[in-house]
């Protein structure tokens, strides 16, 4: 049987909601052939198989929240990487190359990590099978958001042979350099990587001839790099001590770390780290332990990245960094930010409830809207604005967009009005770059629309707003809100937005507060337009006026600048004329 398992979904996309299964058991597929529908945080999108054959088993189900790289299915009699039975003609081959693998004779290259073990026990027995034609291994999941890394060294290369835990890459992640283990043994035929290539979880490494299948028979000598827990852990530290020629007494010294500033006060959460034991021995070498001595650092709270569980002098300088870096920003935000949310009640006490995961759009929504809360320091200025003449001309004029696909609405003109107002305007049309001192000033107009959808609000944009007429941003809005609430709209459409229009004339409402869209400084809400009576040439006359909301960054724009901009709106709504003379 072969797997089949998630492939890469985009730039930033490593997980989505199993929306949908297009495939059971039994079912045959090709490649090409939609297999399910997974919600990512903006769009649903068919995933396509890219192998042929007969499913066989189905590791997901429906709701269930899946990882790029996890496995979906299994599978066989298919293209692309099924194993066959070895031919009698074969079997002697298979048999003199997996009598090679366990007898060590192929060349091999040692690694660090390699040398350390040496000292425990370099030669063991494996009790194993062989497997017929190469065998692939892929890069496995590297740890929780972590899809990809830069290959910074190989440690093998064609006809070595490698073993179950031995080191075959050095990786740099995001936050990290880790070495990667092999999980198969076997002797290399090819190598598919090369160093700086950029890898993401599930991309082939190297193919293997002659590899063994698990072992059925515990070795006598278990190496460093194998074992885990209390036992990997003395291994280690025996391994370490004997190759710089001391006894345990002698690296175990009984004075205490050296007290930490008086100024630094270590985060309760960073003392506890699960299982760790006081008393049990470090898998870290001496140096290492000095280091962690030297600079006030409790070994037994640092997290290891090497191989068998053991700390390396990295380990320990990522722990320190990461100390330094939570007391100091636990000093410099804000008194509120510094509690964590209240615990809710049990509201079962008092009636039934349900519990609904938060997925897919409404997630993301969540996680931006509260970012841009707490980022952008809001205010909110309120306007009317007389479009009495303006529904006149909308009502002349909208055929013509009819004719073109779309709908003469309040919005396509606000569009319109707005980008000219952010020409006028440029200190709208930008982003604040604060840890470099700077103001990015866009020069393309680039609007948002916020859409209702039974998913949540979407955004789509439309890009050069200021290069197209009425009428063309009315179809062209038209055809992204349809798109939007059937699920068709893609990422890049929702991605570049300088500035962004909320309406919810069409729901109701007086006015509202609506939240910037970051890492843009101003959004325009549109509310209910009605029937007022305005004071006109010395007498009330009934007048069409419609509620306009403008929320800003002050960090970047003043109130006076916020009070001028909105109020060039209202007046190019009163005076569409405006558009042609100013915009």
């Amino acid at each position: 049987m072969t797997e089949f398992k998630l492939p890469e979904l985009g730039e930033n996309i490593d997980q989505g909601d199993l929306v949908r299964l297009m495939i059971s058991p039994g079912a045959t597929i090709t490649q090409g052939q939609a297999v399910m529908e997974l919600e990512t945080d903006k769009a649903v999108v068919e995933v396509p198989s890219t192998v042929s054959g007969v499913v066989k088993e189905i590791r997901v189900k429906e709701g269930e929240k899946i990882k790029v790289g996890q496995v979906i299915f299994t599978f066989e009699n298919g293209a692309g990487g099924v194993a066959r039975a070895p031919s009698p003609a074969e079997e002697p081959k298979a048999q003199q190359a997996a009598a090679a693998a366990s007898s060590g004779k192929a060349s091999s290259v040692e690694s660090p990590a390699q040398t350390t073990a040496t000292v425990v026990q370099r030669e063991r027995r494996i009790t194993s099978s062989p497997t017929a034609g190469p065998t692939e291994f892929k890069l496995p999941e590297l740890g929780e958001n972590i899809s990809q890394g830069d290959l910074v060294r190989l440690m093998i290369s064609p006809g070595i042979k490698v073993s179950e835990g031995q080191p075959v890459m050095e990786l740099e992640t995001d936050k990290a350099v880790i070495e990667v283990p092999s999980s198969i043994s076997g002797i290399i035929k090819e190598v598919h990587v090369k160093q700086g290539d950029k890898i993401k979880v599930g991309d082939v490494i190297f193919t293997l001839e002659g590899a063994a299948a698990p072992q059925t028979e515990r070795p006598k000598h278990v190496p460093v790099e194998r074992v885990t827990g209390q036992q990997g852990a003395r291994l280690a530290f025996q391994a370490a001590i004997q190759a710089e020629g001391k006894t345990e007494e002698q690296a175990l010294p009984r004075d205490q770390p050296q007290p930490l500033p008086p100024s630094f006060t270590m985060p309760a959460q960073l003392e506890k780290v699960a299982g760790a034991e006081r008393g049990a021995p470090i898998p870290a070498a001496p140096h290492v332990r000095r280091l962690a001595r030297e600079i006030g650092i409790d070994i037994h709270n640092v997290k290891a990245t090497g191989p068998g569980g053991r700390i390396s002098e990295h380990d320990v300088k990522t722990h320190s960094k990461a100390l330094l870096a939570s007391v100091t920003a636990a000093a410099q935000a804000p008194r509120g930010a510094q509690f964590a949310e209240p615990e809710l009640p049990d509201f079962t006490k008092w009636g039934k409830v349900e519990r609904v995961s938060i997925r897919g759009v409404r997630r993301k929504t969540a996680e931006h809207l509260w970012q841009a809360w707490t980022t952008v320091p809001h205010v909110t200025q309120n306007d009317k604005a007389d479009i009495t003449e303006l529904e006149h001309l909308r009502a002349r004029f909208a055929p013509k967009a009819e004719e073109a696909g779309g709908k003469m609405t309040v919005t396509a003109i606000a569009l319109k009005v707005c980008s000219s107002a952010l020409k006028i305007f440029p200190q709208f049309n930008a982003s604040i770059d604060l840890a470099k001192d700077e103001i990015v000033y866009k020069q393309y107009i680039n609007i948002g629309v916020a859409v209702d959808t039974d998913r949540g609000l979407l955004v789509p944009v439309i890009r050069d707003v200021d290069k197209k007429n009425i009428v063309e941003l009315a179809a062209e809005l038209t055809q992204l809100s349809k798109k939007a609430r059937e699920k068709k709209l893609t990422l890049a459409e929702m991605e570049g937005g300088t500035f962004t229009i909320t309406n919810l004339g069409g729901i109701g409402g007086t006015g509202f507060s609506p939240i910037v869209n970051y890492p843009e400084v101003a959004i325009l809400g549109l509310s209910r337009s009605s029937m007022e009576p305005v004071w006109l040439n010395g007498k009330f006359e009934p007048r069409l006026v419609l509620p306009v909301s403008l929320s800003y960054d002050h960090r970047l724009i003043d109130g006076a600048d916020a009070a001028r901009f909105l109020r060039w709106i209202a007046e190019a709504f009163e005076q569409p004329f405006l558009l042609s003379v100013q915009g």
